[in-house]
């Protein structure tokens, strides 16, 4: 199933490719750098995109690393995965962090991480008394075991 998204292109994001799937089964899309900067060991940057999207109502974008740049060079995203919500309308920009210990060069036109749309469900709070019970109950980190 493809959903439709309406994209515009910023001005510096001219003759850049937009968001896409790099093979019939991948479910990010890759997206691209629109800028040249050097990311610092430890370094947190919002890379800019050239683009702007309007994301239908009922869903988000899903900002996740690339596995490549994450394991070769240390590159990830802090807040993986990032949350673009449906009715944002500003540059898309990637949250970037270098972990590595070298600097780690992007150029414009690089593929920096992978967008994920995906559907959003809204939950609505009911307070009540008591919880249901589980075999679990309030065992909590590490006791499902290893």
């Amino acid at each position: 199933m493809k959903i439709k998204l309406e994209i515009k292109r910023l001005p510096h994001g001219e003759e850049l490719p937009f968001p896409s799937y790099a093979s019939d089964g991948a479910a990010g899309m890759d997206v691209v750098s629109a800028e040249d900067i050097i990311l610092q060991p430890m370094q947190r940057y919002p890379v800019k995109t050239g683009f702007t999207v309007a994301i239908p109502k009922g869903y988000e974008i899903q900002v996740r690393a690339r596995s490549g740049l994450a394991l070769k060079h240390g590159i990830a995203c802090p807040n993986a995965p990032g949350t673009i919500d449906s009715d944002y309308r500003g540059e898309i920009k990637i949250l970037l962090v270098n972990l590595g210990v070298e600097a780690f060069a992007i150029k414009r036109g690089d593929r920096i991480a992978q967008l994920i749309l995906a559907p959003v469900t809204q939950a609505e709070f009911c307070e009540v008394a008591e919880l249901d019970s589980t075999e679990r109950g309030h065992n909590g980190f590490g006791s499902t075991g290893i």
